[in-house]
C-alpha cells in the first residue's frame, strides 16, 4: 500500500469529518475563513470576517455569533462552553461577538457578549461571566475571570491587571483588514460562503 493513497484516506476522512462538524455553520459574503481553522458547532460569520488557519471557533454549550469586520488570528479561541461542574441551563446560551474586533494569537475569549472595537492581546483570557463593551484592549496574558461589565474605552494591562481610562476612542483595525482581505486569499484555501447577501429594498 503506497504512502500516497494512505495519506489520501486520511485526508478524505478529516474532511468528512470537519463537514459534518460544520454543518451549521454559515458564511457571509465577504468573509475569509481558511479551511485550516477549526469550527464546531452552529456559527454565523459577518461579512469582512477574517479567521486565520489554526484559528478555534468552539460552540459546544450553544450558538456563536459574530459580526463584520473581526480578525481572528492564529491560535486564538473564541468558545461558548459550560464548566464542567455547572448544569446544563434551561435556556440555550447564545455568545455574541460584535464588529471590529480583534483576537491576536493564543488568546481565549469566553465571554458571552462582546461589543465592538476590542482588542485581545496575545495570551490574554477573558473568561464567560465577563462582559466585554466597546473599544476595549486586554493587554497580553491579562486573565479577567471575575464576574464584571468592562466599561468603554479601558485599558487592562500588566501582571495584575491594572486599568485606566484612554484618552481617545479605538479606531476599527480598516488598514490591517483590508490588507488581510487582499493578502490572504492569495496563499490559503478558504471556506466559501453560504449566506446570500441582503438586498436593499426597492421603491
Amino acid at each position: 500500500m503506497s504512502s500516497n493513497s494512505s495519506t489520501y484516506r486520511r485526508a478524505k476522512t478529516i474532511t468528512e469529518t470537519v463537514t459534518i462538524m460544520n454543518k451549521s455553520l454559515k458564511i457571509a459574503p465577504g468573509a475569509v475563513v481558511c479551511e485550516e481553522s477549526i469550527l464546531k458547532g452552529d456559527i454565523t460569520i459577518g461579512a469582512k470576517t477574517i479567521i486565520h488557519p489554526r484559528a478555534c471557533i468552539l460552540a459546544e454549550a450553544g450558538p456563536i455569533i459574530i459580526g463584520e469586520g473581526n480578525i481572528i488570528e492564529e491560535m486564538a479561541t473564541i468558545a461558548n462552553r459550560l464548566p464542567p461542574d455547572v448544569p446544563e441551563p434551561t435556556t440555550v446560551p447564545v455568545q455574541i461577538i460584535g464588529n471590529y474586533n480583534v483576537f491576536e494569537t493564543d488568546c481565549t475569549c469566553e465571554a458571552f457578549k462582546v461589543g465592538d472595537n476590542n482588542i485581545l492581546e496575545i495570551k490574554a483570557h477573558v473568561a464567560r461571566e465577563v462582559e466585554l463593551t466597546n473599544g476595549c484592549v486586554i493587554g497580553a496574558a491579562c486573565s479577567l475571570t471575575e464576574t464584571e461589565s468592562i466599561p468603554e474605552n479601558t485599558i487592562v494591562y500588566g501582571s495584575e491587571c491594572q486599568r485606566r481610562e484612554m484618552n481617545d476612542k479605538p479606531y476599527p483595525q480598516i488598514g490591517q483588514l483590508d490588507f488581510l482581505l487582499k493578502v490572504l486569499p492569495n496563499y490559503h484555501h478558504f471556506r466559501k460562503s453560504n449566506i446570500k447577501p441582503k438586498v436593499a429594498p426597492t421603491n
